[in-house]
């Protein structure tokens, strides 16, 4: 069974956190909620709750297929973590999916080579992606090798799809 690493920290976007969470349950994949702490309460930006499963200094890209990072605020405050910022930079080595919506590139940017990438995200992340030395596109999702990306709740469809396409190849 594949397993899904799923990035949890307080200022969470719901719609972000809650529709990969339950559409990779659908498709029978184990999910784990990575906090910076395990068993705490994280906080979204409207104050509903979620329980992390793990903390980030005991998760191993050896156990996870891929990871997706939520957006809202909660990106900003997982890149100042240097347990999240090193679990997604070995994911990024071992080159598994990392997918991540709105706000969520920021820790693409402080944990991964974007050098000659294509990224999008949210209008605002722009400056920050192409500082990384990435091009910003404007676009529902983009899939640059092992990096998808996409820009707001309205695009979850897609970034969904997406996400499905490389765990299945």
């Amino acid at each position: 069974m594949k397993r899904i690493a799923l990035l949890l920290e307080n200022l969470y976007d719901e719609r972000e956190l809650l529709y990969p969470f339950y559409r990779m349950l659908e498709e029978g994949y184990e999910v784990d909620l990575i906090g910076t702490e395990k068993d705490s309460t994280y906080k979204s930006k409207n104050g509903l709750p979620s329980v992390s499963d793990v903390a980030s200094k005991d998760a191993s890209a050896d156990d996870y297929d891929a990871v997706i990072v939520p957006g809202g605020f909660s990106p900003d405050l997982m890149r100042l973590r240097k347990a999240t910022v090193d679990f997604v930079n070995q994911m990024h080595q071992q080159n598994k999916p990392i997918a991540a919506i709105c706000h969520g590139p920021w820790i693409m940017v402080s944990s991964c080579d974007l050098k000659g990438k294509r990224l999008t995200g949210f209008p605002s992340l722009q400056v920050d992606i192409e500082n990384a030395g990435a091009t910003y596109v404007d676009e529902e999702v983009v899939v640059d090798g092992n990096l998808i990306t996409s820009r707001t709740p309205k695009d979850l469809p897609a970034f969904m799809k997406a996400i499905l396409k490389a765990l299945a190849s």
